[in-house]
């Protein structure tokens, strides 16, 4: 299995100023990410407006992004979506591609069971040769995947290597660490959640603010790891205000605007999605004054 890294980015996807998606920046993008310290990269997730692409750019998107970071990161495929079918389908098209693992968000609006979640889950991972990550984020689903149905995925199937938790429940989150078979990871799903996920045994985040200050939050992360922990809640702390800010309304319209900001251009943002309006605008400008920015923009156009 391929080495996933505690520091994954959940990346944007660029578009140009006709609303294409832009493949030769996405691969600019993911190569500036690796150099500002992220080791993996989620490819055509919520981040990088997976609803809004169609299935083509998505294997586009996976095969290019790959080919451009070549083994000096893991392109981790956002196959996953509210059908079982067309979630075994995309995550095989991922596999074709050349991704090195497979993110498989919790199914969303058709509110399954727990059972059902098993079964879904189960069945895309028998699919596929694939290490499946699973993505628990009630804010979006509406449906919490349970503590129970996380680990009997653990313990049942065994590509099921890990889940990225964005439930903001760290009760649960320290259940399923403590109950998850060995190498079985954590991921927080939350930027804000890093630090006290580590701190239970968890073992990193797919970080959208790792787009901005990804060297930093893997700094923090590397003290977490080392126990140096109050170095580490120090720089948590200090990262916070971005890492909240990032999500003022929903991503990743404040992401994109700051990377344009910044000097990195990934264009707009495909309907429903808009810019960001004028007041957030400002807000942003401030919340990214105060920050350096780790992302190099040399090559961004």
């Amino acid at each position: 299995m391929a080495e996933l890294g505690r520091l994954i980015t959940a990346m944007v996807t660029p578009f140009d100023a006709s609303g294409e998606v832009d493949y030769a920046q996405a691969g600019r993008l993911a190569n500036a990410l690796v150099e500002s310290g992220s080791d993996g990269l989620v490819v055509t997730g919520t981040t990088g407006e997976n609803p809004s692409l169609f299935h083509e750019e998505n294997y586009r998107l996976w095969a290019e992004v790959k080919q451009a970071v070549g083994d000096t990161a893991a392109v981790i495929a956002g196959s996953g979506t509210n059908g079982t079918g067309e979630a075994i389908y995309l995550s095989q098209e991922a596999e074709r591609a050349g991704a090195d693992a497979l993110l498989l968000v919790v199914p969303y609006y058709n509110k399954p069971t727990q059972e059902g979640l098993y079964r879904h889950f189960k069945a895309i991972g028998e699919s596929t040769s694939l290490p499946n990550i699973l993505y628990n984020v009630p804010s979006r689903t509406i449906v919490n995947m349970t503590t129970e149905t996380t680990l009997r995925l653990a313990h049942d199937v065994p590509n099921v290597i890990g889940i990225k938790e964005a439930s903001g429940d760290f009760a649960q989150m320290a259940e399923i660490v403590n109950g998850a078979p060995d190498g079985f990871r954590v991921w927080s799903g939350n930027d804000t959640d890093t630090f006290g996920l580590m701190c239970l045994g968890g073992y990193g985040v797919v970080s959208v603010a790792s787009h901005l200050v990804g060297l930093q939050i893997k700094r923090m992360i590397e003290l977490t790891a080392d126990g140096r922990l109050t170095e580490a809640a120090a720089e948590h702390q200090r990262l916070l205000p971005i890492a909240r800010g990032l999500f003022v309304i929903t991503s990743p319209i404040p992401v994109k605007y700051c990377l344009n900001k910044a000097g990195f251009d990934v264009g707009g943002l495909r309907l429903p999605l808009i810019e960001a309006d004028p007041k957030t605008a400002a807000y942003l400008d401030d919340l990214l004054a105060g920050y350096h920015v780790d992302l190099p923009t040399g090559s961004a156009v």
